[in-house]
């Protein structure tokens, strides 16, 4: 089959047929999906049959896959790097309705995830994304000179205290390690664009800012970040595949499902670099 690249949005977003990625492709089919990936940041499959390993052997051809540094979420039972994400009557799924990266409180947080949908409520638990090269190039002037050669701290508590809420099955009390500091404006490894970095869930404050100073900041960031025209929202159905790009965007997770609808998809991500401004 012929790889078609469809644009979803005119920010973000782009669906792709004419891929079985349980099959593997050779190497000029992946540079086509790894290109139409650098462009339009999250890339949507649909109808797609892929088992674990597979899910994981795609996965590697972007970086190694690695498990959650906090192992915040249960993995599979043979494969370590991949999170089970399951909403069941006697399994709550942990909640991520909130705008975020993944996992921005590591030292070299993942470049990409990847999340394949077994089994999803009709209509419910969409995922929202945004992108964040838009974000930062529409800021204004005065907010681009106060973050342009900033940093600031992101932590894991977030997580941690999520986690210890009633009725999810994240990971009761987990260690987590001192925050970590990167820049408020990372440039991309591959694109050498540069995006706005910064997330509310895991960025606690601003180096030079106290975390109550850094809070409206930080909120007006991400309301400039989230506006309709910079978003893409996907409706899930089974055997739905995306991928997206850690470096330059942010997604949330919509929780509108009855906690006893099953839900179940699988998530991997490759391994980043430390993010550089």
């Amino acid at each position: 089959m012929t790889i078609t690249i469809t644009p979803l949005t005119d920010a973000i977003g782009a669906a792709v047929t004419g891929v079985d990625l349980a099959g593997g492709m050779d190497e000029d089919a992946f540079a086509i999906i790894h290109q139409a990936f650098l462009d339009h940041l999250v890339l949507y499959f649909p109808g797609q049959d892929i088992p674990p390993a597979a899910q994981v052997a795609f996965t590697e051809r972007f970086g190694p896959v690695e498990p959650h540094p906090l192992k915040a979420r249960a993995g599979h039972p043979e494969f370590e790097g991949l999170l089970v994400l399951e909403n069941a009557p006697q399994r709550r799924g942990a909640r991520n309705d909130f705008w975020h990266s993944d996992i921005t409180c590591a030292p070299t947080p993942p470049s990409l995830s990847v999340l394949h949908a077994l089994t999803v409520p009709e209509g419910k638990g969409d995922t929202m994304f945004c992108n964040m090269y838009r974000a930062w190039d529409n800021l204004p002037d005065d907010l681009k000179n106060r973050l342009d050669g900033q940093t600031a701290e992101h932590s894991g508590e977030a997580i941690r205290q999520r986690n210890n809420a009633d009725a999810t099955d994240g990971t009761q009390d987990i260690d987590v390690p001192p925050p970590e500091v990167h820049p408020a404006v990372r440039r991309h490894p591959e694109t050498g664009r540069r995006a706005l970095y910064t997330n509310r869930f895991f960025t606690t404050k601003f180096s030079d800012m106290t975390a109550e100073e850094s809070a409206p900041l930080l909120e007006k960031l991400e309301k400039f970040a989230t506006v309709p025209e910079n978003i893409y929202r996907h409706q899930w159905k089974p055997g739905d595949v995306l991928i997206w790009d850690n470096r330059c965007t942010m997604h949330y997770a919509v929780y509108d499902y009855d906690g006893n609808e099953p839900r179940r998809l699988h998530r991997t991500t490759a391994a980043g670099d430390r993010p550089q401004a």
